[in-house]
């Protein structure tokens, strides 16, 4: 079931009034009833992929902590972990290993008759399996206790607002909080349907409305002109934001109507000054995981023979491999991936010259200037990854890149007829639609205190409450068809 359908319409309030109207002790009846209703919504028949995936974790779980030698905690942690991983490679990765071995075969002449899948891939299938694999490993580390209530572990496995496209959480965070008895709160309940408007906003005024003008080049950008190739990426870099910022904020204005708090996965990323604060900004909730399950085990493997430093590099730029590759099965994503890790990488390597470059330009004197430069570089280098990330194939991305930048010395603002089966007007929205989010994560980063006192006036929240209605009404770019959200593909 999709946020931006009909059926969550008539969905959530029903969920929402039923859970505030049972006892506590029946609640976790509902949200594990709702939940697996709502997964079913998309496909009934790929529930048992997920309930599969919930009693592996669950009985793993346990025998992980109730093993007592070293070796056969590992045995049951490399059980739990081989049947979460193997079903996510069936279903999201098998065709692309294959395909990329049979190319490398048939190069070298010979015959290979091994054949494609023909699966659909599981909805949130990356998310949840990430989701248990953290709780299995964390089980194993010691910082967290097996869940023994298996209802209670199969609704921390399938929170329908969190389950198909995160925040992925941590037991620790989100696992208690089923126990706790979440009593009616107004205020609450309020503060979580503005955010789910706002998230609505971000995803219907904004990305819906980009998404054609992205669609239309990036489907056959080999006839396009430079300036559209520079515009639709630029558009993107905006679209992906809205659409998977949109969905959090709905994910958590959601989760936060009937008392529970999931973890931000989004802090104004393209206010970042570098590669390196972009990450602890945009998908916190991946970010992190990847931090800890790959990143820092990569960086104290003792069988990974190097000095620190090199393994430090090493693991910086396998780590965003695996990112890549978790976005999706395409070398793009691979390539995106890795152009992230060779930015933090550079970064690291190239520190003292670019101290010296600050230095040598007087910048170190002019402290806002040298933000701003900064910001500016980093949003373009995520824009140029963009292009890998967005594009259908590695080709399709080479000539963007290359005609794209190609076209900067003549740029020709004109060839925006390149959407004229698009109205003016909806480019024209577009770009407000983007100013009204950048102006609000501006606001929201420096926390001034002029605005921090008008929000505590009622007329202000609710001002705002109907204006942002009043944009998704009035404004909203509903084309005739459900726009899906992008990160529902990973």
């Amino acid at each position: 079931m999709a946020f931006n359908s009909f059926h969550f319409l008539v969905y959530f309030p029903i969920v929402l009034g039923c859970y505030h109207a049972l006892p506590h002790r029946f609640r976790w009846m509902l949200l594990l009833a709702a939940s697996l209703y709502f997964y079913m919504a998309w496909r009934a028949a790929y529930v048992v992929l997920l309930l599969g995936a919930i009693l592996v974790s669950y009985l793993a779980g346990i025998w992980i902590e109730e093993a007592e030698a070293p070796a056969l905690k590992r045995r049951h942690l490399a059980f739990g972990l081989t049947v979460l991983l193997g079903n996510l490679f069936v279903f999201k990765y098998f065709n692309f290993f294959n395909d990329s071995v049979r190319a490398v075969v048939e190069l070298m002449g010979l015959h290979y008759g091994l054949g494609a899948l023909k699966l659909l891939l599981p909805i949130g299938i990356s998310f949840y399996t990430f989701q248990k694999a953290s709780y299995l490993i964390d089980i194993y580390r010691g910082k967290q206790k097996a869940e023994r209530h298996l209802g209670i572990f199969a609704l921390y496995s399938s929170f329908f607002p969190q389950l198909v496209a995160g925040p992925i959480e941590r037991g620790p965070h989100l696992l208690p909080q089923f126990r706790e008895e979440h009593r009616f709160d107004y205020a609450q309940v309020a503060s979580g349907l503005r955010l789910m408007a706002w998230g609505f906003f971000k995803k219907t005024v904004v990305a819906d409305r980009l998404a054609p003008f992205v669609n239309n080049v990036y489907s056959n950008p080999t006839e396009q002109v430079g300036t559209s190739l520079l515009l639709a990426t630029l558009f993107f870099a905006f679209q992906v934001y809205c659409d998977f910022s949109g969905y959090s904020d709905i994910a958590v204005g959601c989760a936060r109507t009937i008392g529970f708090r999931l973890v931000d996965n989004f802090r104004q990323p393209y206010f970042s000054s570098s590669i390196q604060e972009f990450w602890k900004r945009w998908h916190i909730s991946l970010s992190s995981w990847l931090t800890d399950y790959v990143y820092t085990p990569f960086t104290r493997a003792r069988w990974l023979k190097m000095h620190w430093y090199p393994k430090l590099l090493l693991s910086l730029l396998l780590t965003f491999l695996v990112s890549g590759l978790w976005h999706g099965a395409n070398w793009t994503f691979v390539v995106w991936g890795a152009l992230h890790g060779s930015y933090l990488i550079g970064a690291l390597l190239l520190q003292k010259q670019r101290l010296r470059a600050v230095k040598a330009l007087g910048l170190d004197r002019q402290p806002r200037l040298l933000k701003w430069i900064n910001i500016a570089s980093t949003f373009a280098l995520v824009c140029i990854a963009y292009i890998f990330f967005r594009a259908n194939t590695l080709s399709d991305a080479f000539y963007v890149l290359a005609h794209g930048f190609a076209s900067i010395p003549q740029l020709r603002f004109g060839s925006i007829s390149q959407f004229d089966h698009y109205a003016h007007n909806e480019f024209v929205l577009a770009c407000l639609g983007i100013g009204v989010v950048m102006l609000n994560d501006y606001v929201t980063l420096n926390d001034f205190k002029l605005v921090k006192d008008l929000w505590q006036k009622p007329w202000v929240r609710r001002s705002f409450d109907f204006a942002i209605t009043a944009g998704i009404a009035l404004f909203g770019a509903f084309y005739g068809g459900k726009q899906t959200f992008i990160y529902f593909e990973f």
